[in-house]
């Protein structure tokens, strides 16, 4: 059965949202730069481990751009010829299909809590400006949601 047009857009929104929304952004308070960030915090924060934490955090958006698009290519389906001892076998479609629902979940779950979070604490005493959610919100939103759709899509067309 062919991907629908609206599943590819969606696990490509997916994808860019968490890959080119996300990993930049992080990327520059990454390496230490403060931006949208209250200086003098951020720099202890950095200090205690900041960086490497941001590092992780980037990485597992770039697996989970990977994973959006997994689920409308056919990769996502059999595993590609380079794959070392999988080369050519299916992918485990459960186990694509309840870590895209999980990432998913977690993803709009978190977008939640930290809009509940923003309005009920609106103040400027983090590290990091409390505006930063007028950008990670929407993100969220379209990193999740869209994941959600590109995996509903991929469950009923591999049943």
């Amino acid at each position: 059965m062919p991907v629908p047009r609206w599943a590819v857009r969606a696990a490509c929104a997916s994808a860019f949202s968490a890959t080119v929304g996300f990993i930049p952004l992080h990327a520059v308070w990454a390496v230490g730069v403060p931006l949208w960030a209250d200086e003098s915090k951020f720099r202890d924060w950095y200090a205690q481990g900041g960086g490497p934490y941001l590092l992780v955090l980037s990485g597992m958006a770039t697996l989970a751009g990977v994973l959006a698009l997994s689920l409308v290519r056919p990769w996502g389906r059999i595993f590609p010829r380079w794959v070392p001892l999988l080369s050519g076998r299916m992918v485990p479609r459960r186990t694509l299909c309840t870590t895209a629902f999980a990432v998913s979940a977690f993803l709009l779950l978190y977008t939640a809590w930290a809009a509940w979070l923003s309005v009920g604490s609106f103040n400027d005493d983090g590290v990091f400006s409390p505006w930063i959610v007028v950008y990670g919100i929407p993100q969220f939103l379209v990193w999740g949601i869209g994941l959600f759709l590109a995996a509903w899509s991929y469950r009923a067309r591999t049943a």
